[in-house]
């Protein structure tokens, strides 16, 4: 039986992302082209009615530019995504190409699916954006396949895709735990750029992987509290929901561990490690979007059902551990 799809074809992908910057971006350089440094995923706002709120979006990912993030993410968790339907999805991504485009930034879009077609057909309507550098893919959700199958699944993904692919690693949403061999067997795909790393911890699988890591494959820490020890262990920077605020330092961090100021990079990676604890006490992405509204960068704190906006006390912790910053 034939896989053919509607995708753009691409084989053997370069597994760097373009990453020359141009506009307001930052200037600084690293592994992978654009797969280093500091990505937000961004989050969607809402109007006080709860649709989306494409300026405010706008804004936002103009705003942690400025700040000095090195990209940003469309459709990942922390935008809600399974929340949105289609056509709101499309908003969002059109948005965030726009701003990418303008500021010469790189745009990661999340994509996929449990079953392979179904994310082959996601990964497919990428090329709708040439703005977009990679897809981040979680690993197959709930099927829990054996790890020859989450590689056989990337490798077909890997084949069709118009853009190289960023795995997302997140065993406690997935309910799949992939040890460091088998993320090293996807490293060595063509067309695997890197990992999300969000284990949900550090442990010997990490200091496995990042100790010896496939020739052009980088690892971007996605536990927010856990950045600063990934950076000390060789990660390439972070896709980071708490970067939304306090962004500055967030890549002050990771360009001291680049540059090896250990000295710099410690303190500021324990106050950082707070924030961000701070920013999860409640359903990622509640406590962010609460303080965003509390700072009047986006209209409303609101967040779709199944969430709940957070609670006052949450956003007040959180607004008082950013004010330690």
């Amino acid at each position: 039986m034939t896989h053919d799809t509607a995708a753009t074809t691409v084989r053997h992908l370069p597994r760097s992302l373009p990453g020359d910057r141009a506009g307001g971006a930052p200037s600084d350089t690293g592994p992978s082209g654009g797969l280093h440094g500091i990505h937000v995923p961004l989050v969607t706002p809402f109007t006080p009615a709860g649709d989306i709120a494409a300026d405010a979006l706008e804004a936002l990912a103009h705003e942690v530019f400025d700040a000095g993030a090195t990209g940003i993410v469309a459709l990942g968790t922390t935008a809600e995504t399974a929340a949105l339907d289609e056509a709101e999805r499309d908003l969002v991504t059109g948005v965030c190409a726009r701003v990418c485009g303008e500021r010469g930034a790189p745009l990661t879009v999340g994509a996929g699916a449990s079953g392979t077609r179904a994310a082959e057909a996601s990964l497919a309507r990428l090329a709708r954006w040439p703005q977009a550098r990679a897809a981040l893919v979680t690993v197959p959700p709930f099927v829990r396949p054996s790890a020859a199958g989450v590689l056989a699944h990337f490798s077909r993904l890997a084949e069709v895709s118009p853009v190289p692919l960023i795995v997302y690693h997140v065993p406690y949403r997935t309910g799949q735990s992939l040890d460091a061999a088998a993320l090293r067997a996807l490293g060595s795909l063509p067309g695997v750029a890197g990992v999300k790393y969000a284990a949900g911890g550090i442990g010997q699988d990490a200091v496995d992987l990042l100790g010896d890591l496939p020739e052009g494959f980088e690892v971007l820490a996605g536990d927010d509290a856990y950045l600063s020890p990934l950076l000390a262990l060789g990660a390439a920077g972070g896709i980071l929901a708490s970067a939304h605020l306090a962004t500055a330092r967030f890549a002050e961090l990771a360009a001291a561990w680049r540059a090896g100021d250990v000295a710099r990079a410690r303190p500021l990676g324990h106050a950082l490690a707070r924030w961000s604890s701070a920013a999860f006490a409640e359903p990622n992405p509640a406590v962010v979007k609460g303080v965003l509204h509390a700072q009047g960068r986006i209209p409303s704190p609101g967040v779709r059902l199944p969430l709940l906006p957070a609670s006052d006390i949450a956003v007040t912790a959180a607004l008082e551990s950013l004010a330690g910053l």
